[in-house]
């Protein structure tokens, strides 16, 4: 049989394709591997921009921030546009049956 997609009533009624609990451990990856991207990022520009930390934030410090979170946006935007690709690339709840 050709390929079809899993509909919701297929996994209420306990079917669920084999391939569907791998997937959702790669997704759960990708999301703790760009979790933890945000926190190298954070500590990054805090140990780039932050002298010693007061009331108000200097020009420079302020400055330096907003460029490191510039970065830090574009660099996110880059890996979440190649994730979508990626995720486009491979069928993502669909399963070969055969009769």
């Amino acid at each position: 049989m050709d390929n079809k997609f899993v509909s919701a009533s297929m996994v209420v009624l306990g079917w669920i394709p084999p391939a569907l609990p791998l997937i959702f451990i790669e997704v759960e990856t990708q999301k703790q591997r760009f979790q933890q991207l945000v926190h190298q990022m954070t500590e990054l520009c805090w140990e780039k921009c932050m002298d010693k930390p007061g009331p108000k934030l200097d020009s420079r410090a302020e400055a330096c921030f907003v460029n490191c979170i510039e970065c830090f946006i574009d660099t996110s935007q880059f890996i979440l546009n190649r994730l979508q690709q990626t995720q486009k690339s491979k069928p993502v709840f669909s399963e070969s049956l055969s009769d």
